[in-house]
């Protein structure tokens, strides 16, 4: 069942105050300018700051209101067009509703996304939409005080922090690996993101291996290779894998962007695909659409996930309770590349 969170009241600057043992001028001045007080005061009220989970509101103007008709996402890159198209779907339906939309980018990196959040809970924020399913201990408890509605993106957790919409990333490369054993190939290798604190990452390599292991086929870990979603990065290893192993037959990339990259090492070298390898990804991209052989990948609705991403925001800041958990699915798309 899905965790509820508690609208626990949110620490205030009189319970900074009190903790560190300060006047309440104390604690505001010290967060305004360090330079105002002595560095054991400093040392306690930022200690004090970090016990409680008090997050300082820069607007203050919305105190009043209770609203500031602002929502903020994180992204993990601003640079990969499979994020613009879900923060299309969220502007969308936030605009006609009079909402504005503030983005950031985490980098891949979760104490980068603490220090997003805790900024847009400082500037009241109505709702927060996050990619992926991974955050810190701080990020959970920021959010849980703060009471703001959240909804996570992009992946389908077990037990959702609030809300979420996605898909389940194991299941569709589970899918694309089944696809390549009917076609035939029995000599799978796997280009996958970095695995550290990104729930997607993860749970795509986990799919590969089961896929595998459901087929009968053995995982070998010299057949996998993690490196950054770069189109360079996708021909080094493709390369690397074929130097290590000759009887590789296909590769599934984790990522359109990764897949790409190893089908032009593969032009270039004039290997035909998929007669020297095949090769597929994951995502769907316009580009994979592009290139002769068309690239055989999974697509997902990534605008639609930001469109019901932001209808859920909506809905929960209209009263509505949390715990809703939309599976918007996917689907394999078959191209000369496998």
């Amino acid at each position: 069942m899905p965790r509820h969170r508690q609208a626990d009241r949110p620490p205030t600057m009189v319970d900074v105050a009190r903790r560190a043992g300060v006047a309440p001028i104390t604690v505001s001045r010290a967060l305004a300018d360090p330079a105002w007080v002595s560095g054991s005061t400093l040392a306690s009220i930022r200690r004090a700051v970090a016990e409680t989970g008090y997050v300082r509101h820069a607007v203050a103007g919305s105190l009043a209101s209770k609203t500031t008709r602002c929502i903020g996402t994180v992204v993990p890159v601003l640079s990969n067009s499979i994020f613009a198209d879900t923060l299309q779907g969220l502007s969308e339906v936030l605009e006609v509703k009079g909402y504005r939309l503030l983005i950031a980018s985490s980098q891949y990196n979760p104490l980068r996304e603490q220090r997003i959040v805790e900024a847009f809970v400082e500037q009241r924020v109505d709702g927060i939409a996050l990619t992926g399913t991974t955050h810190t201990e701080r990020v959970r408890a920021m959010l849980t005080r703060a009471g703001i509605p959240v909804v996570e993106m992009w992946n389908l957790p077990t037990h959702p922090f609030d809300c979420a919409v996605g898909f389940s990333n194991f299941s569709a490369a589970r899918t694309m690996v089944r696809h390549l054993v009917s076609r035939g190939y029995g000599r799978i290798a796997y280009i996958g993101g970095p695995t550290y604190k990104n729930d997607r990452t993860q749970a795509r390599e986990r799919g590969y291996r089961a896929g595998l292991s459901e087929a009968g086929l053995p995982t070998a870990e010299a057949c996998i290779r993690r490196t950054p979603f770069e189109f360079e990065n996708g021909a080094v290893a493709l390369s690397d894998l074929l130097a290590h192993d000759s009887s590789i037959d296909a590769v599934f990339a984790a990522s359109d962007v990764l897949a790409v990259g190893a089908l032009l090492y593969c032009l270039r070298r004039g290997w035909p695909v998929p007669g020297k390898v095949a090769l597929a990804g994951l995502d769907g991209s316009p580009i994979g659409t592009l290139i002769t052989p068309e690239l055989t990948s999974i697509r997902f609705p990534r605008r639609q996930i930001g469109a019901r991403a932001a209808q859920l925001l909506l809905d929960r800041i209209g009263g509505r309770a949390a715990g809703a958990m939309e599976d918007l699915g996917f689907e394999l798309v078959a191209g000369g590349s496998a």
